[in-house]
């Protein structure tokens, strides 16, 4: 007899298909197009403005950046100018000192004490 294995599960089924109706086909695809088209140009262009959007927040994040990177670089500028000063102090006071003790040591030269 015939197994199940002689028989091809696509057997008969090409028969049972009735006839495709080209312009049916046609009419139905348009219609199931027509019926989700909007939306989809509706998601595409919002998705597009949301894509520009995204852009110039990115520009101004970048600006913002920049902006703090000036601000650390003027607060690391205004350091160094105070500790600039800093030392510009303690500069003047050894130079203040050195003159102190070459006033004295003058005095001692003149009193004929020799060092």
């Amino acid at each position: 007899g015939l197994g199940l294995s002689d028989a091809s599960p696509d057997e008969g089924v090409v028969e049972d298909l009735p006839l495709i109706d080209e312009k049916a086909v046609e009419q139905l695809t348009e219609g199931l197009i027509s019926h989700y088209l909007p939306d989809l140009q509706r998601s595409k262009s919002a998705l597009q403005e949301l894509t520009q959007n995204q852009v110039v927040l990115l520009e101004t994040l970048e600006q913002e950046i920049s902006k703090f990177k000036e601000c650390n670089s003027i607060l690391e500028i205004n350091a160094l100018f105070s500790e600039a000063k800093h030392y510009h102090n303690k500069l003047v006071n050894i130079r203040n000192e050195m003159m102190m003790i070459h006033e004295k040591t003058s005095k001692l030269k003149v009193s004929g004490i020799n060092i």
